[in-house]
């Protein structure tokens, strides 16, 4: 029997009417062993997600405001769905517990990990599996960057010996006990911890949608879903945006090869989509599997003449980004110029003294800024390694009018990015999956 972790996110969590489709999923395949859970997500489109309310909580405690309206609303959520499954859980004494902590000095991790506790400590009373705190097991340094080798040990060594369990997602601690988060999505990363850490035959990821699809659907109507994507296919998806799985959820399994498969919980007889590093056999690699965009960004263009020439040029204006902590999307070189694509909002606020100091010690011919861009990545291992495929990408947006500000084709030739102004943002997206068929095929 194959064991497979299963890991459900906040839609699939929302109410007790979720947690029974969970339990039928589950008990449906016996390999299913381990599940992990986030907090419960929104019931509705105006809905509120459990964090959001304990990210609330923490907020007017830290303020020193009452936050009991906050927190009555948490133990509602809660109390239906115990209500709803004829449980017996002590939600008050638990609830009692999160009181007690926000009126002393609250810590914000630790209030909002609870969502996640709380809604594993039911789903295991409601599956009658063990319960596995990953404040035990997740291990974060006292920076809160996660510690991928001891996790592994203490996760394996916490799960081997248990038949079934159900683990907490989102969070660990560090050595001193101290609650820390991943950031948003971070069940994903639990999900995929756990699955590398038992050796698991396969990780699944079900979620509200049924699969990946080739393009964001609330740009694109018919956008289908792809049957099978490559690891690195993925990350860059997630990256640029297509936000059905976590980026940092590719690696703990990619390097043991468990391949991820991305379910619905509301539709469990769609095989939905398979993340592998090599397609089984008999399966056709599609060239081209998505496109996604990140609008948002700005290129800063810094020109000089015979610049190629001048050693040390490029890594000067890279030690002033580090020194500001400023990350950057893309670095593009020519003979005579420096091209820098970076996120504008973490731009804005060092912008005046970055450009004063590029002037002060490159003294560059000139100085440039263009803002209000998006970058679009058309993604696909085979598809962009060929000139023919980046030709009708290209003549698709032409044909729209669409004016392309930045263009770049790593040496990998994972991913064609091309910057477009943020207003043809989604002209862009549309006409460049006119370019795939539903089965992922250049037209």
């Amino acid at each position: 029997m194959s064991t497979i972790v299963a890991k459900f996110g906040g839609t699939s969590a929302a109410d007790a009417g979720q947690f029974k489709k969970i339990r039928e999923i589950v008990r449906s395949d016996p390999g299913r062993r381990f599940i992990v859970v986030s907090a419960p997500g929104k019931r509705f489109k105006d809905d509120i997600k459990v964090t959001d309310l304990l990210q609330k909580c923490y907020d007017e405690a830290a303020e020193g405001l009452s936050f009991e309206e906050s927190l009555e609303l948490v133990r509602r959520r809660f109390q239906e769905i115990i209500n709803d499954l004829e449980l017996s859980f002590p939600l008050d004494g638990e609830i009692g517990i999160l009181r007690a902590h926000l009126q002393g000095s609250p810590f914000r991790e630790y209030v909002i990990s609870r969502g996640e506790y709380l809604c594993a400590r039911i789903m295991a009373e409601y599956l009658g599996y063990t319960f596995v705190d990953p404040e035990w097991c997740i291990c974060f340094d006292e920076d809160g960057r996660l510690n991928p080798a001891l996790t592994r040990r203490m996760l394996g060594a916490s799960l081997k010996p248990l038949q079934n369990a159900v683990i907490a997602g989102f969070y660990g601690a560090d050595m001193a006990g101290h609650i820390h988060t991943f950031t948003r999505g971070g069940s994903d990363v639990t999900g995929s911890l756990t699955a590398a850490a038992i050796g698991a035959d396969k990780y699944e990821n079900w979620t509200d949608v049924s699969g990946l699809l080739a393009a964001d659907p609330r740009i694109v109507k018919e956008a289908q879903p792809v049957k099978y994507v490559s690891y690195r296919e993925l990350r860059t998806l997630s990256y640029m945006g297509a936000s059905v799985l976590h980026t940092d959820a590719v690696l703990p399994v990619s390097d043991l090869d468990i391949p991820i498969n991305i379910r619905n919980t509301n539709e469990p007889d769609n095989a939905g989509s398979t993340i592998v590093r090599k397609l089984p056999k008999g399966e056709i690699k599609i060239p081209i599997v998505g496109v996604a965009g990140r609008p948002g960004m700005s290129v800063v263009q810094i020109e000089k003449l015979m610049v190629s020439d001048e050693s040390g040029f490029t890594a000067i204006i890279l030690d002033m980004l580090k020194t500001r902590q400023l990350p950057f999307e893309q670095c593009l070189t020519g003979i005579d110029t420096v091209t820098l694509i970076i996120r504008s909002d973490l731009l804005e606020p060092f912008k005046e003294d970055f450009f004063a100091e590029i002037r002060e010690r490159l003294h560059p011919d000139f100085l440039g800024l263009k803002e209000n861009l998006s970058m679009i990545a058309v993604v696909g291992e085979q598809g962009t390694d060929t000139s023919d495929a980046n030709v009708r990408v290209l003549q698709a947006l032409t044909n729209a009018g669409i004016s392309i500000s930045t263009i770049n084709q790593g040496a990998g030739k994972l991913n064609l990015l091309i910057g477009v102004h943020e207003d043809k943002y989604k002209e862009a997206i549309r006409a460049i999956y006119t370019t795939i068929d539903p089965e992922g095929a250049l037209l």
